[in-house]
């Protein structure tokens, strides 16, 4: 889209950001995408210009059993940053998607912090402007033996998509700005000193992983994998299943590189191949493993690291759909892969990857299909048969789609899942103590009242009211 205000409009993005007191590299990165914005561009990635990744071109995690030795001794150097911006709006949520009791009554930021405790490593959490309070506050009650150290992800201007100017909403500014996406946290760990800071310490390697993964903890022989091997940076993949059809993937780009190309920057008319899982075979579990004097030196050469951008359409209150319509900018992390040489992903386990999006996901992981091993990673209940994980959960998004309504219809406890191949509810309905449910099962109540499972009922077939 072409616009006759481009001068004007960008100058006014320029001045608000200053307003706010935004550094001036994090305004030049806006500026940067801003004009390819203007110019028209969409941030696609296009067939035409990647292949698909064989699995021989990537290692195994196998490949790193031999390495926990390594990895052992290269825990000192270590630092896990967990991604921590992220609200949760599609649960309902307006406080920080962290807090969420996950599972045996401890929330995730409450699991994660006695992960780090248990494997004696650093800890730091990149916040948004919407998760910073909610995080400190939180803290201040927990009082962990040792407290994380924070940073701060930066932020964006949201444009108008009818004329590409700055967003203006008086009856809540904060909704005029979003967060940048996670790509930011490299420019945000610069900016925040924390880059220096952790350097300073000693510390060389970073993992990173997203609050809601639970699966995502410290693997010694990955560790030891990426150290000894000199890495610059590591992309935990796994395989893609029916369920990710709508998600990212990677591949390998015409110059050589790797590249993942996220849902949103793939065009409409790619969207078949892109959601082609015997295509494109890997996905991103946003389990990042990342040397931090690599990423000191590039930052030095460049100021900040330019990644391919997002371009998500959205509407300006996420809550309301008849707010104006806007674009945000944003980037992912992952992304880095396709800029920093020597860069390489590796084929993890499922079990690294059980992140929460929404109430589905919330049940199975709350449920006895999970439990937490030694080292309190979230692993797969070795009773479960067949050892699947991937159990269907279909919650009717009008009873159970919100935190608190989820919350209301399991308050005396969730049923076991441990027998469950998938579950359907359709209408509303409230489980008493220690229900179980076998097999493929839909729970349909078409009546206007709520419908409610006795206490020690067993379900094991379709049942409907």
């Amino acid at each position: 889209m072409k616009n006759s205000g481009e001068p004007k409009y960008l100058q006014s993005f320029i001045s608000k950001m200053e307003k706010e007191g935004i550094q001036p590299v994090v305004i030049d990165t806006f500026a940067y995408y801003y004009e390819k914005v203007i110019a028209g561009e969409k941030g696609f990635i296009y067939d035409k210009d990647m292949r698909p990744v064989n699995s021989y071109e990537i290692a195994d995690a196998r490949d790193a059993s031999g390495y926990a030795e390594a990895g052992e001794k290269a825990l000192k150097h270590v630092v896990m940053i967990i991604l921590n911006g992220g609200l949760g709006t599609t649960m309902g949520l307006t406080k920080a998607k962290s807090l969420i009791r996950a599972k045996n009554d401890k929330s995730f930021l409450e699991i994660i912090l006695n992960q780090a405790e248990k494997v004696n490593v650093n800890l730091c959490l990149m916040n948004s402007f919407s998760t910073h309070q909610d995080t400190i506050s939180a803290l201040s009650i927990m009082k962990p033996s040792e407290m994380p150290r924070l940073f701060l992800q930066h932020k964006f201007p949201k444009i108008l998509r009818h004329d590409l100017a700055p967003a203006d909403w008086p009856e809540s500014r904060h909704l005029e700005w979003n967060p940048p996406g996670h790509g930011d946290i490299y420019t945000a760990l610069s900016t925040s000193g924390t880059l220096q800071q952790l350097l300073d310490e000693g510390i060389r390697y970073a993992f990173i992983a997203n609050a809601d993964n639970l699966g995502a903890t410290i693997d010694k022989s990955l560790l030891g994998f990426f150290a000894e091997k000199g890495l610059p940076f590591m992309m935990e993949v796994s395989e893609r299943i029916p369920l990710d059809f709508k998600g990212g993937h990677m591949a390998r780009h015409k110059n050589g590189h790797l590249i993942l190309r996220e849902s949103a920057q793939c065009p409409e008319i790619e969207r078949k191949n892109c959601r082609d899982i015997s295509r494109y075979k890997y996905f991103n579990t946003n389990n990042i493993w990342l040397d931090l004097k690599c990423l000191k030196n590039l930052i030095k050469k460049h100021r900040t690291v330019k990644l391919p951008m997002i371009l998500n359409s959205k509407n300006l209150d996420p809550r309301d759909k008849y707010s104006p319509p806007v674009y945000q900018i944003e980037t992912a992390m992952g992304a880095a892969v396709s800029i920093i040489e020597g860069a390489t992903a590796i084929k993890v386990p499922r079990s690294r990857f059980f992140p929460v999006k929404t109430c589905n996901d919330l049940l199975a992981v709350r449920s006895d299909c999970f439990l937490f091993s030694d080292d309190n990673q979230l692993i797969v209940n070795p009773e479960k048969e067949h050892n699947d994980s991937n159990i269907k959960i279909n919650l009717d998004q009008r009873y159970y789609g919100k935190i608190d309504m989820f919350n209301a219809r399991f308050a005396n406890g969730i049923p076991s899942l441990i027998d469950c191949e998938s579950l359907k509810i359709i209408g509303d309905v409230l489980f008493e103590k220690d229900i179980k449910i076998k097999g493929n099962v839909v729970i349909n109540n078409s009546g206007k009242s709520q419908v409610v499972i006795k206490n020690g009922t067993a379900i094991e077939k379709n049942i409907s009211w």
